[in-house]
């Protein structure tokens, strides 16, 4: 019996020995952090866009198929319109096996490369517009308080995404919706806020708006005051 307890003992002790090793660890690395295995990789802006939150539409969803060897492989592409609701606004295609990943690969796409549009008091264009792409045309107005949003199909998620609640748009040619966002985005782009061109220009903002004939030199200055760049 004291033999075997003798053989035993280094056996038990070897195994808290092991046991402390691994407590003393305590799942954490060398440097006292969190173990690589639970470190997340961080997009580039994740950081910035937290706590933001985004309007989402999808546009359009297509069925797509390849031929292969064995036959034909489907997915899916997915067109999302994503804005903040507040002047910013972008657009994204993904393409995956099933709808859901589709999804999230144009959601992902249309934050990368969203873009400021300048807005009117915050709920219209400064001016009128077009716009086109391939065979898609568009036409942009401005309008006055209370219109609301005269345009249809992806047009309509675009505008609502940027924070836009009076414009009337006009979609001349093609039907196809991925012309269509990309004409409607080519309009935006054109967009330019007083405060841009008076400072291109060298002039002050109410100067600008003054000439325009429909407000007095007093609206004009009050009017300069409450842009929204």
């Amino acid at each position: 019996m004291a033999n075997e307890t003798d053989m035993q003992m280094p056996d038990a002790a070897a195994d808290e020995q092991r046991r402390g090793r691994g407590a003393r660890g305590g799942g954490r690395s060398r440097g006292g952090g969190p173990d690589r295995g639970d470190r997340r990789r961080r997009e580039p802006g994740q950081a910035a866009d937290e706590g933001q939150e985004y309007i989402e539409k999808l546009v359009h969803i297509n069925r797509v198929s390849k031929t292969v060897k064995g036959g034909k492989r489907f997915g899916f592409a997915a067109l999302v319109v994503v804005g903040d609701g507040k002047g910013r606004v972008g657009f994204g295609h993904g393409k995956a096996r099933e709808v859901p990943e589709a999804i999230s690969k144009a959601t992902a796409a249309a934050r990368k490369g969203m873009m400021r549009v300048p807005l009117r008091e915050g709920r219209t264009l400064h001016h009128d517009g077009q716009g086109h792409f391939g065979a898609g045309r568009v036409y942009v107005r401005t309008a006055p308080a209370g219109t609301g949003i005269i345009a249809g199909g992806p047009m309509r998620a675009v505008f609502e995404s940027l924070g836009v609640a009076d414009v009337v748009a006009k979609s001349v040619g093609t039907n196809n919706p991925y012309n269509m966002v990309r004409a409607t985005f080519a309009a935006l782009t054109d967009q330019s806020s007083p405060k841009s061109v008076a400072q291109r220009r060298g002039r002050k903002v109410a100067d600008l708006l003054a000439r325009r004939g429909d407000i007095s030199p007093a609206e004009a200055v009050a009017d300069a005051d409450a842009q929204v760049v």
